[in-house]
C-alpha cells in the first residue's frame, strides 16, 4: 500500500509540475472566458445590424403590411419605375427591394411580385416577407369566405393548454428538455474528462515502456500497483486542473462582464417564450411570471444530490476507460499503433452523449433511456442526464440508481482486472504490434 501511494504521489507531481500543464492550467480560463466573451460580443453586433428593405408597391393591397422592426427597416417608393427603384435601392446601399405590381386581385399580385437583391438573401428574410404574403393571402381567402378581420384574429390567436400535475402544481413546457442539457452539460465533462487524461494515462505508459525505465520501476512494485498508480494519479491531477479552472475561470467571466458590461442573456436570444400573443393571456401566467416559474424550478433542481453523483460517476467511470487506456498503452510500443483500439474505447461515449440527448429529450423514463443508463459504459453520461429531474418519484427510480451504481461498480473491478492482466503482459513486449487474438492469449495468461 505504501509503494501504491508512491507511485501516485509520483504520478501526480509529474503531471502538476509539467511546464505545459502548468501553462495551460491558467492560460485555458483565459482562453475560454475570451471565446465567450467574443461570442456574446459577436451576438450583440449582428443583433444591432439592421436590413433595410425597399418596397415599390404598385398595387392597390399591402399599404399597411410592412411594418419597422429592430432587425429590419422598410422604406416606402413611390412615382418610380421598377428600374428606377432598382438603381436607388442600389445606390443607397440597401438589403433588397420587394417589387409588388398592380393586378386585378390578390392571387395575381402575389404570384407576381418579386424580391430583388444584389446577392442571395438570408433565409430569415425571405420568410418574414413570405410570412407577410401568406398572412393577406389567408385573411383575403376567408374574407371570401364571408369572415371579416376581426372574426379572423380571433380565430387565428394562439393557444397554449394549462399544464399541471395531479396535485396541482404548475408544469412548465420544456422544463425536461432544460434539466436534459443540464444534466447533458455533467455528461459531457465527464467525456471529455476520460478522453483527454485516459490519453495521458496511455502516453505516460508508453513513454516510459519505449524508455525502458518501466523494466527498472516493476523490478520493485507489482504490475497492478503501477497501473492503479498511474490512473489514480493522473486523475487527481486532472481534478486539481479542473478545479483550477472552474474556480479562475468562473470569477474572470464575472470581473470580465462587469468591465465590457457584457450581458450573456444575449448568447439566447429572447429567451423563453410563452406562446401567447399580447392581449390573449386567456388566464395564463405572464411572461415574468412563467419566468419566475422557470427559475423556481430551476432551483429546485436538487443540485447537492447532482454534484455528489456526478463525482461518483465520474471517478467510477474514469477508472474503467483509465484502465482500458492503461492496458492498450502498455500493448503497443508507439502511438500510432494505438489508432485500432482507440475508436472501439470512445464509440460508448459518443453514443452516450448522442443516444442519451434523444431519448432522455423526448422520453427520461423510456427503455432506450433506462438501458443506456443502466449499461456500465454509457451509464455515467446517460444517468447524469436523467438525474437533474430528481430520484424516486417523477424521477429516476431508486432502483434504476442503485443497479446502474452496482453494475458499475461490478464492471469497473472486472475491466480493471483485464486490463491488469494485459498490462502485466504487455509492459513488457516490445517491437511486435499487437493484434485483437494476441492481447485475448495474454488474458488467458
Amino acid at each position: 500500500m505504501n509503494k501504491l501511494s508512491l507511485i501516485i504521489r509520483r504520478e501526480y507531481l509529474a503531471k502538476v509540475r509539467n511546464k505545459s500543464f502548468v501553462i495551460m492550467t491558467f492560460l485555458s480560463p483565459i482562453l475560454m472566458v475570451a471565446m465567450i466573451l467574443l461570442i456574446a460580443y459577436l451576438t450583440k453586433l449582428n443583433d444591432n445590424e439592421k436590413r433595410i428593405i425597399a418596397v415599390l408597391n404598385e398595387s392597390n393591397y399591402f399599404s399597411n403590411e410592412f411594418v419597422t422592426s429592430e432587425a429590419t427597416s422598410f422604406v416606402n417608393y413611390r412615382d418610380l419605375t421598377l428600374e428606377q427603384a432598382k438603381d436607388s435601392t442600389m445606390n443607397m446601399g440597401y438589403y433588397g427591394l420587394v417589387y409588388i405590381p398592380n393586378e386585378d386581385d390578390l392571387e395575381q399580385v402575389s404570384k407576381r411580385a418579386f424580391f430583388y437583391s444584389k446577392e442571395a438573401p438570408s433565409t430569415t428574410v425571405l420568410e418574414k416577407l413570405e410570412r407577410i404574403f401568406k398572412e393577406r393571402l389567408k385573411l383575403e381567402r376567408l374574407r371570401n369566405y364571408g369572415i371579416s378581420a376581426k372574426e379572423y384574429v380571433e380565430m387565428d390567436s394562439n393557444y397554449q393548454i394549462n399544464i399541471s400535475t395531479f396535485d396541482g402544481t404548475q408544469n412548465l413546457k420544456g422544463i425536461n428538455e432544460i434539466k436534459a442539457v443540464i444534466g447533458g452539460g455533467f455528461g459531457y465533462l465527464i467525456m471529455m474528462f476520460i478522453i483527454i487524461y485516459g490519453g495521458f494515462v496511455m502516453r505516460s505508459v508508453i513513454e516510459e515502456k519505449t524508455s525502458r525505465i518501466i523494466e527498472v520501476i516493476i523490478s520493485s512494485v507489482k504490475p497492478f500497483q503501477l497501473m492503479l498508480g498511474k490512473i489514480i494519479g493522473t486523475s487527481l491531477a486532472g481534478v486539481t486542473q479542473f478545479a483550477i479552472w472552474i474556480f479562475s475561470g468562473t470569477i474572470l467571466l464575472f470581473v470580465a462582464m462587469a468591465i465590457f458590461d457584457i450581458d450573456m442573456s444575449t448568447l439566447s436570444g429572447n429567451g423563453m417564450g410563452t406562446g401567447v400573443s399580447k392581449g390573449m393571456n386567456m388566464g395564463l401566467p405572464t411572461p415574468d411570471d412563467t419566468m419566475m416559474l422557470y427559475a423556481q424550478e430551476l432551483f429546485d433542481i436538487p443540485w447537492l444530490m447532482l454534484i455528489l453523483l456526478f463525482l461518483v460517476y465520474f471517478i467510477l467511470g474514469y477508472l474503467i476507460y483509465s484502465s482500458i487506456y492503461a492496458a492498450i498503452g502498455a500493448a503497443v510500443d508507439n502511438e500510432t499503433d494505438t489508432q485500432q483500439f482507440i475508436f472501439p474505447i470512445i464509440l460508448p461515449l459518443m453514443l452516450a452523449i448522442y443516444i442519451g440527448f434523444f431519448s432522455v429529450f423526448s422520453n427520461p423514463h423510456g427503455p432506450i433511456a433506462v438501458g443506456f443508463s443502466l449499461f456500465p459504459l454509457t451509464s455515467p453520461i446517460v444517468m447524469m442526464m436523467r438525474l437533474p429531474g430528481g430520484i424516486g418519484e417523477g424521477g429516476v427510480p431508486i432502483w434504476q440508481l442503485v443497479s446502474s451504481l452496482l453494475i458499475l461498480i461490478i464492471t469497473f473491478i472486472g475491466i480493471v482486472w483485464l486490463a491488469a492482466k494485459i498490462y502485466r503482459v504487455g509492459i513488457l513486449m516490445y517491437g511486435k504490434k499487437p493484434s485483437y487474438k494476441e492481447i485475448f492469449k495474454w488474458i488467458k495468461y
